[in-house]
């Protein structure tokens, strides 16, 4: 076979996002992509407690969230436990670097999030990564 896919290290997503279209639409083009979906929750109280208790590889995140807390509470704890972070959002914090692997501006386009998701993958398995110009990506090979 002369085309394989190359594995994936991510493969279980955390979507967080609290516009319930685009939370929809995510999860749907990346079910569609070959992608779990472990958990789609619009609040980091509910983010911080699927973090504790589901098999996460990564995490689809807004940072302006419903209820009390943010985005950053989310991908400080996602960090902490070795789990990816790709921010998808309006409003990127300036420490984003130190949060997450990579940024997503709103509005995204399917291609970008998954480009960018495979670009942290490629970065996780300690591949170059391809890296589209809508993606920012904040860490490097190690």
């Amino acid at each position: 076979m002369i085309f394989r896919r190359r594995p994936k290290t991510i493969r279980n997503l955390l979507v967080v996002e609290d516009e319930p279209l685009i939370a929809f639409d995510n999860e749907y083009y990346l079910q569609g992509e070959g992608y779990k979906i472990v958990a789609t929750v619009d609040r980091a109280e509910d983010a911080l407690r699927a973090l504790d208790a589901l098999e996460v590889d990564a995490v689809i995140l807004d940072v302006d969230l419903a209820g009390n807390g943010s985005g950053i509470d989310v991908a400080k704890k996602a960090r902490a436990i070795g789990i990816a972070v790709l921010f998808v959002t309006g409003n990127m914090p300036a420490d984003a670097a130190e949060l997450a692997e990579a940024g997503l501006s709103k509005p995204y386009s399917h291609k970008d999030l998954g480009a960018a998701l495979v670009a942290i993958d490629d970065l996780r398995a300690g591949r170059t990564p391809r890296i589209p110009p809508s993606v920012t990506l904040f860490q490097e090979l190690a």
